[in-house]
């Protein structure tokens, strides 16, 4: 099967009737697939790093949270270089060979767990490894909204984006779903200990190294499916000539935008497993991180899903509006309510509840701003495929910002109160671009 489509014109209502449609679901069908994999491997070491000092690794705190920020400077990084590989390779070769190697930081990360004595700089080059993961969004989105029409686009990326971020899901779901899963290896101890007392409170045979093994032949498979499912669009341009992206102000104001929206959710994602242990981990009958972990990434996915619909009807500009706000109070109540400094374990519901109030307000706005940019360089859509590639590789970087600053913060406070002002702060500049620009009456760019 040729590797490029001899035409693609989505607009035409004709062609799009008559075999454009067909085509254009079932890619989409294959990448979100593919994308699940991607952002669950991105996540599964801010997952497995919770449970590396029960199994007798001498990680401390902040080596752990450098562990959940390694992934996301990773993938800032290949996201960059993701940003520009569709127009040259096209995205059957583009999405069939990420997907083959995300089985590096699979099989490396379950082999290493298998041994206590594994070295923190292995993990930590692991880690990297992961963000391969990461670094897929800026050509598989770029790759759907050229395949769509206008009118369908913020449908279809609300679909492939929304259902892709479920994969956060799928790394702290399956994790201690797949600890009693005997897959490769023998059963390492892990011990429950009171952090406290240091009383040990009860030991079980788990198999870490399964929470990373099981991905590796769902990747074979959807790495065979995309190479024979998978047709490229014959829109092709040199690496120079992409590069014309930048010099226009609103890739950059986009930028701003999607750091907040997609920015909190990744950057929330990756600290969220880590800010219930460390903030609340020190009580009796402390709440287990895995437990928990997976409901904010659900919550932000299934919300990106659903507003990419309600975003084609209404608007982007508006709903990412919304999002600044509910963002900025989200934030700002964290502090003022005391859930970062608690003196009791009974304020944790309390610190679940706003953390997936701020998980659903960013998947609205991811769904918002991917329908704002094809409408804002809708006079080219290559040009709009790279902004949202750019975009969402500076929004990758998140997980790194965030577990970073969090860590730092609260190393040299105490508590992280002063990075959920930092944040909001950040959230006000955000907003106030958006509604200038492509909100207000009257703006440059209504979106």
């Amino acid at each position: 099967m040729a590797t490029w489509l001899e035409k693609w014109t989505p607009e035409d209502n004709v062609f799009w009737d008559n075999g454009g449609s067909q085509t254009a679901w079932r890619v989409l069908t294959v990448t979100t697939f593919a994308l699940i994999l991607s952002f669950a491997t991105w996540f599964m070491m801010s997952a497995v790093a919770t449970k590396l000092p029960g199994i007798g690794f001498k990680f401390d705190k902040d080596q752990l949270f450098w562990l959940a920020a390694m992934p996301g400077l990773a993938a800032g990084i290949l996201r960059m270089v993701h940003t520009f590989l569709l127009p040259i390779y096209g995205a059957r070769h583009v999405i069939s060979i990420s997907t083959l190697i995300k089985l590096i930081p699979c099989i490396g990360l379950g082999l290493a767990v298998m041994n206590p004595t594994t070295p923190f700089w292995v993990f930590m080059v692991i880690a990297f490894t992961a963000g391969f993961g990461g670094g897929d969004f800026s050509s598989y989105m770029p790759s759907t909204s050229m395949y769509f029409p206008k009118r369908l686009q913020g449908t279809a990326l609300g679909i492939q984006a929304g259902v892709g971020n479920f994969g956060v899901s799928v790394a702290q779901f399956m994790t201690p779903a797949m600890l009693g899963v005997a897959t490769y290896g023998a059963a390492e101890i892990f011990t429950k200990v009171n952090p406290k007392t240091k009383e040990v409170l009860g030991t079980s045979e788990i198999y870490l190294q399964s929470a990373a093994f099981w991905y590796v032949p769902l990747l074979l498979i959807l790495a065979f499916a995309s190479w024979y499912l998978i047709r490229s669009i014959p829109v092709k341009a040199s690496f120079k000539e992409q590069l014309d992206i930048f010099k226009d102000k609103h890739t950059w104001f986009c930028t701003v935008t999607y750091v907040m929206t997609f920015g909190g959710f990744s950057g929330l994602a990756a600290i969220f497993p880590l800010m219930i242990k460390t903030v609340y981990g020190d009580f009796p009958n402390a709440p287990d991180p895995l437990k928990y972990a997976f409901l904010g990434p659900l919550i932000g996915a299934s919300s990106r899903v659903l507003f990419g619909f309600i975003a084609d009807k209404v608007g982007g500009a508006v709903l990412t509006t919304l999002t600044g706000i509910s963002l900025i109070v989200g934030c700002v109540s964290m502090v003022q309510l005391g859930l970062l400094t608690p003196t009791t374990v009974d304020q944790f519901p309390s610190f679940l509840y706003l953390m997936l109030f701020l998980f659903f307000i960013t998947g609205m706005g991811n769904a918002a701003t991917f329908r704002q940019y094809p409408i804002i360089f809708g006079h080219n859509p290559r040009q709009a495929a790279g902004v949202i590639g750019f975009t969402a590789a500076i929004a990758a970087f998140g997980p790194f910002i965030f577990a970073k600053s969090v860590s730092a913060v609260m190393k040299n406070t105490g508590n992280a109160n002063g990075f959920f002002y930092g944040i909001a702060v950040f959230f006000v500049i955000a907003t106030i671009i958006n509604w200038w620009y492509y909100n207000r009456k009257g703006c440059e760019r209504p979106s």
